[in-house]
C-alpha cells in the first residue's frame, strides 16, 4: 500500500519559474469525499488516473492511485464530479535532492501558488528553497476539498 507523505508551502517570491524543468496542464474532480476520505480522477496532460486517498493521520495518508482509460476519465470529470473541476498548471522543480511541485491554480483559485514536497517519512529533512514562504501543511483552506468545496459555492 502507497503512502502520501506532503508537505505545503505558499510561496514568498515567482524565482521558482526559472529553475521549473517541465510543466503539466491538470484538471481535478472529486468524485467522492467523507471523514477525510477522498475519491479524485485527474487529467494530467492526456493521461486520466482514479485516486483513492485514506484520511490523514498526521502528515500521512494512504493513497492507491491507477491510470484508467481517458474516455471514463473524461465521462466521470464531466458527468459525476458536480461541476467541480480545479484547473491548475503543475511546475516541477529539483531542490536538494527532492523535487518540488509548484501548482498555480486556474479559475475561481487564480492567484493561489502552492509548492509541495513528498517526502519518504514525516521526520525526513530536506533543504527549504529560497523562494518559500510559509508552510500551510494541514491548513484546511488548502486542502484539495476545500478548494473543491469554494469552487462549487463559487460556481452556483
Amino acid at each position: 500500500m502507497a503512502k502520501e507523505i506532503e508537505r505545503k508551502f505558499l510561496l514568498s517570491t515567482d524565482t521558482w519559474r526559472e529553475l521549473a524543468t517541465h510543466k503539466v496542464e491538470i484538471r481535478d474532480g472529486l468524485l467522492a469525499f467523507r471523514d477525510g476520505r477522498k475519491i479524485r480522477v485527474r487529467f494530467c496532460d492526456d493521461k486520466a488516473t482514479l485516486s483513492v486517498k485514506g484520511p490523514k493521520k498526521g502528515l500521512t495518508r494512504d493513497e492507491f492511485e491507477y491510470e484508467i482509460p481517458a474516455s471514463d476519465g473524461l465521462a466521470l470529470l464531466e458527468e459525476h464530479c458536480d461541476g467541480a473541476i480545479l484547473k491548475k498548471t503543475r511546475y516541477f522543480i529539483p531542490h536538494g535532492g527532492y523535487v518540488w511541485t509548484v501548482d498555480e491554480f486556474q479559475g475561481v483559485h487564480t492567484g493561489l501558488v502552492l509548492a509541495e514536497i513528498e517526502l519518504p517519512s514525516e521526520d525526513a529533512e530536506f533543504e527549504k528553497p529560497t523562494w518559500l514562504g510559509r508552510e500551510v501543511s494541514g491548513k484546511s483552506q488548502y486542502r484539495q476539498s476545500s478548494l473543491f468545496k469554494k469552487h462549487r459555492q463559487a460556481t452556483k
